[in-house]
């Protein structure tokens, strides 16, 4: 039986200064609440988690699951993908107070939605897998409720896991901060798009003439730009998050592709059998008046568009989330909310259910991949319009980032706000639900509003390279 060896640090009020000591080791990971100066509810940004040197990598790409160990050796998984997350990590109900107790960090990409429903192939793959997903032994979880930052691992006494004698030097690394003279250069090209305005409107109008034609009712569409970029993508991370503090933020550092997410929402979590999904649908950019950006609010809070997207998208989620619940369990906690964020305010409903006795996490992602709020509805139709008229697949951009614990517990993001960087490239998306009564400019508008941040740090990026 395993067991959990834990240790107390001293608190860290923001989880980037822990991250720094750690971030050389191999796919080193980081779930940013970007609680540091945030005003939100503790409710949902309340932890950081870092960890790093997995004991194994998955991960699924053109159909090949493949489990890479400690020691680098490659292997082939002949399982479906998420058996083999269950099999090489089988839950133990661990009692520790904590929402991860090691398990499984990562992403799920847009794609992965492929292994799930049938899709015909139009879209140009980029190369990312469909998951990469690390078994982390030991992490830690910084609480900001409590003001308390500890060190977790998961002992193997038959020599399968961590063993104690290396935690004491992890714990000295991670109590030791680290000296830097500051964020080493990140050069950015000219960044371009996949489509342009011209090309934008006319997917607009193909989509308003499957709804009118009874297809779907929403679909969510998206451009992507990208820029060829080098340099350190951390430092760039960190300029990001410091841009547009989300409560769902993340930094992955999985060798041959970084990933950065400034991520606003919530896609899935679920906690002692109680699930909860957040969707977003409804957004309006932020004025820099402080009368006009009330004035904004106020206009997206009674915005009959807004609403009745928010509406059809939190029905979806009810029906997904009613796939794996106990019936009668569903409820809408939440509907219409407002929250702001840097450069846009959001409208976000929460959608609860209790987990089902023979159902579990992975199950639970399976009947909700991918998230309602980033395909449209119905799901399958919209999805494969959205295969019809994106040039490009979307890859970790509409996905889902964050942890599986090994206690049954998991947090997943939608990896919206998201950048990319693989080869010298780097690439992330803005998009938006296109419903009957869109309005063409209004929309790709929205999709600038949504990138602003992701545009402003490229923008500061090449200012710094002309000051020095």
């Amino acid at each position: 039986m395993e067991q959990l060896f834990i240790r107390q640090l001293d608190y860290e009020a923001d989880g980037a200064a822990l991250f720094e000591r750690i971030r050389s080791l191999p796919y080193a990971v980081f779930l940013d609440s970007n609680r540091a100066g945030a005003d939100r509810p503790l409710s949902y940004n309340r932890y950081d988690i870092v960890a790093a040197a997995p004991r194994y990598m998955l991960r699924c790409k053109d159909g090949v699951t493949t489990v890479e160990d400690a020691a680098g050796e490659v292997r082939e998984c002949d399982e479906p993908p998420l058996d083999c997350l269950r099999r090489l990590a089988p839950k133990y109900a661990y009692t520790a107070p904590y929402p991860f107790v090691t398990g499984w960090i990562g992403f799920f990409s847009y794609d992965f939605g492929r292994r799930i429903e049938t899709l015909e192939t139009r879209a140009q793959p980029d190369g990312t897998p469909d998951f990469m997903f690390g078994l982390y032994d030991w992490a830690v979880v910084s609480d900001h409720a409590t003001r308390r930052c500890t060190f977790i691992a998961c002992h193997d006494g038959q020599g399968g896991g961590a063993d104690e004698p290396g935690f004491e030097e992890l714990i000295e690394r991670l109590r030791t901060p680290v000296l830097s003279s500051g964020d080493e250069p990140f050069e950015v090209g000219e960044l371009s798009s996949n489509m342009d305005v011209a090309a934008y409107a006319k997917c607009i109008d193909r989509i308003k003439r499957y709804i009118h034609d009874g297809d779907c009712y929403q679909v969510n569409f998206a451009q992507r730009f990208s820029a060829p970029v080098s340099g350190d993508v951390w430092g760039a991370y960190k300029r990001l998050r410091g841009l547009n503090p989300a409560p769902f933020a993340a930094y992955l550092d999985f060798k041959d592709m970084r990933v950065m997410s400034i991520s606003p929402e919530r896609f899935l979590h679920l906690s002692a059998g109680r699930a909860e999904t957040r969707p977003i649908k409804g957004t309006i950019a932020r004025q820099r008046n402080s009368l006009a950006d009330r004035c904004a609010l106020d206009a997206l809070a009674h915005s009959e568009k807004d609403r009745a997207e928010n509406l059809m998208i939190v029905d979806l989620m009810r029906n997904d989330l009613g796939r794996a619940c106990r019936p009668g369990s569903i409820t809408v906690d939440n509907l219409f909310g407002l929250e702001s964020f840097a450069n846009v305010h959001h409208m976000v409903s929460t959608v609860t259910g209790q987990l089902r006795a023979d159902c579990d996490g992975l199950e639970l992602v399976r009947h909700c991949f991918p998230g309602g709020s980033v395909t449209g509805a119905p799901r399958l139709r919209a999805m494969e319009i959205i295969e019809e008229l994106e040039p490009h697949r979307r890859g970790v951009y509409c996905g889902a980032i964050g942890y599986i614990s090994r206690n049954g517990d998991l947090d997943l993001n939608i990896a919206i706000r998201t950048m990319v960087e693989r080869g010298g490239v780097l690439s992330f998306h803005g998009g938006g639900g296109i419903v009957a009564d869109s309005n063409t400019g209004d929309e790709y508008r929205e999709t600038l509003a949504k990138v602003s941040s992701m545009t402003d740090l490229l923008s500061d990026c090449r200012a710094r390279a002309v000051a020095t």
